[in-house]
Parts: C-alpha cells; structure tokens; sequence
C-alpha cells in the first residue's frame, strides 16, 4: 500500500502514474517528473492519495516545478510552435506527401549533445526527406529527427473521441496495441461495415477485444442457433443468443411464443445434473 498522483504533459491527454514521494501536489499544481531526456514539466490532474496496490515499481517526482521550470516548460512550448510551423512550409514546398502529426523538442539532450527537435508525421508510403531535414536544420539551428507513424500510432499522438463518446483508448490508458481481427467482429456479432467497426485511425477498433473472451467462453457451452433444447416453459428452438445477460431466446413449440432463459438452464450438462 502506499500513494500514487496522475500526472499529464497535455490537456486531456495521456495519464501517468507517480509516487509523489514526500511531496503532496493537489490538482492543477505543476510538477517536475523524470523522463529520458530530464525532468519535464507536468500537470497534476489527480491529487496524491493512498491506494491499496503496490506502488513499488512506480516512479518518483523530482520536485514540485518552480518558476524556473516554467518558464523553460514555455519556451520549449514556444519552441515546438515554431518548429510545427516552419516543418509545414518546407513540406509544402518540397511538394511531400507528407502531414505533421506532432513535434518534440529537447533544449539540451543527454550527452550535451545541445537542442534536438523530433517531427512525428504520416505518409502513404515511404518518403524521402533528406533534403527537407537539411533545411529544417539551417532553418530551426538544431539538430532534427523525422518518424514517420502508423495509423494508430498517430491516433494516439493526437487524440480524439471514438465512436462511443468518450477518449480515445490510445490516447488515455492503452499502453500496447494487441492484435484485433474481423473474426472478433463476427463472434459478437456486428455488422461487418468497415463504418462501423473502424476506429479514428481507420484500423478495427481496439474495444473489439475488450468483450471477445465473453462471447467466446459463451459460444463453447451454449446451444447453436437452430438446436432443439428443453427449458423450464417447455420445449422449444433456439433464435437467439443474449451474451451479455447469459441468456437463450427459444421460440417455444407450443404456442410459438418467445422465452429468455439462461444458459445454464439449457445447456446439456446442467439438465443431466438436474436429470440425475
């Protein structure tokens, strides 16, 4: 047992985890958190308190930020405003198919290697940018970097709101991308629109895995639709499956009506144990 804070570099961005240590920061309070290239300036989004896990493995805050702190936090700001901008222009003149998702930039990098800006973007396919960084160089007086990403790396790089409503999963609290397949579209039965069951990158969508072991350990012990079953109202066909409640929908042979039963009460191995 022991305490945690939620940090973000952003607004609605991506959270992350500390052990505020001695320290006590309260919500919107700004603190210095260790990372690669140095301590970096944060927002406290979530106030330190005590949690029942382990907090062992969590890293620590450097030290609540100062005013020197902040005003670094804003020139790097500034500076990656200015980077954005110029890495655009050049693009539109080099004529590359190329988008700027994101920029990065380092006033003194480890080593004291000095400034180093990074330029995170997309493209079709692969591109070549060799002259485009060399004039990036003489133009930001720095030593840059061009990544290029995939789809849903650059999904989660910008942020956005899914289908459901709420944050993109990448954005906020996935860490890595598990494969996703069609057939998880198919066991839970959803339409097979690309519309549909894409996600803000236009890859199947993350959540499709959320539920998946639900629907699997369902389809391995109830009736197929079609199978002729014994309920507690009579006998009668399956119609339906309702995964979520655990339930059968039998079209009943005496009447013809509808009954929602759960699996269980249908199932094979229950009704022999009943039996016997």
């Amino acid at each position: 047992m022991g305490m945690l804070c939620a940090v973000s570099f952003n607004r609605y961005g991506r959270l992350f985890y500390f052990d505020p240590g001695d320290l006590r920061p309260q919500v919107g309070d700004r603190v210095l958190v260790p990372t690669d290239d140095g301590p970096e300036v944060a927002e406290c989004v979530w106030a330190a308190q005590w949690v029942t896990e382990e907090t062992e493995g969590f890293p620590r805050l450097v030290a609540m930020a100062a005013d020197d702190d902040l005003r670094r936090d804003e020139l790097l700001r500034k500076r990656k405003a200015e980077a954005k901008v110029a890495a655009k222009k050049l693009i539109r003149e080099h004529e590359l198919p190329m988008k700027v998702v994101a920029v990065d930039h380092v006033l003194d990098s480890a080593g004291g290697q000095g400034a180093r800006t990074t330029i995170y973007f997309t493209a079709p396919h692969r591109v070549d940018f060799r002259s485009l960084v060399r004039d990036l160089g003489a133009t930001l007086h720095c030593r840059v970097e061009l990544r290029q990403l995939s789809a849903r790396d650059s999904a989660r790089v910008q942020g956005g709101i899914g289908s459901c409503g709420r944050d993109l999963c990448c954005a906020t609290f996935l860490n890595d991308f598990e494969p996703v397949t069609i057939r998880m579209a198919k066991d839970q039965d959803l339409p097979l629109n690309p519309l549909r069951i894409s996600g803000a990158c236009g890859r199947l969508m993350c959540c499709l895995k959320y539920e998946h072991p639900l629907y699997a350990a369902y389809q391995a012990t109830a009736p197929a639709v079609g199978s002729r079953v014994t309920t507690p109202e009579g006998d009668g066909r399956v119609v339906g499956h309702s995964v979520p409640r655990d339930e059968v929908v039998v079209r009943l042979d005496a009447d013809g009506s509808r009954c929602s039963c759960s699996r269980a009460s249908v199932c094979g191995p229950r009704q022999a144990y009943d039996s016997r």
